[in-house]
């Protein structure tokens, strides 16, 4: 066996099984004395009611020894209105969002981000490329962000340990909806 495979074979992993194994994007050995400083931002963003072209919000949740710190949601953009949205796009705003706010509070040290997109988990681990045009300055700014950190740590978890920012960002999407009831009605169910 070659490449990928006995790789994958060697370590226990099967082919298909997801992992959820925290991937360490860059620490130093005094990084690990500072856990009382590590704080976990939780991400998820999403687009509506079609992908690509619906409507796209997002939402994160950052939490420091089992403590909410800070959680917030928003509007990313909207087909109806030209925009060129996605489900990424929306995962990475997401995260940009969650690291600008981590930053901002002054959390620069050790941060755990664990989100339910393995694309956006992937492309910032360096294991897979950013092809879309539309990610590339999204990923370059998240990336930009990360470097901000003293330790970074990545890992996918299951869209049910997400349940938190998953609903930050379906309320983002509420939010829009009833603000933008007409149009979103008249644009979507032509479609």
């Amino acid at each position: 066996m070659r490449g990928r495979a006995s790789c994958l074979l060697r370590y226990g992993i099967k082919r298909g099984v997801r992992r959820s194994l925290p991937v360490v994007l860059k620490s130093r050995q005094s990084d690990f004395q500072l856990e009382s400083h590590m704080i976990t931002l939780f991400f998820d963003g999403l687009c509506m009611p079609k992908n690509p072209g619906g409507v796209a919000t997002y939402g994160y949740v950052i939490y420091s020894d089992g403590k909410k710190l800070k959680e917030g949601w928003g509007f990313v953009g909207a087909g109806m209105f030209g925009d060129d949205v996605t489900n990424n796009v929306a995962e990475y705003f997401a995260i940009i969002k969650g690291l600008e706010s981590a930053l901002s509070m002054g959390y620069p040290d050790a941060i755990l981000i664990k989100g339910d997109s393995r694309l956006v988990i992937e492309q910032l681990s360096g294991r897979y490329a950013v092809r879309s045009p539309r990610l590339n300055e999204l990923h370059r700014r998240a990336k930009e962000l990360l470097g901000m950190f003293k330790s970074v740590s990545l890992e996918w978890v299951p869209r049910g340990e997400n349940s938190e920012a998953d609903a930050l960002s379906r309320r983002a999407f509420n939010e829009f909806v009833r603000k933008h009831r007409v149009e979103y009605e008249n644009f979507y169910s032509r479609r």
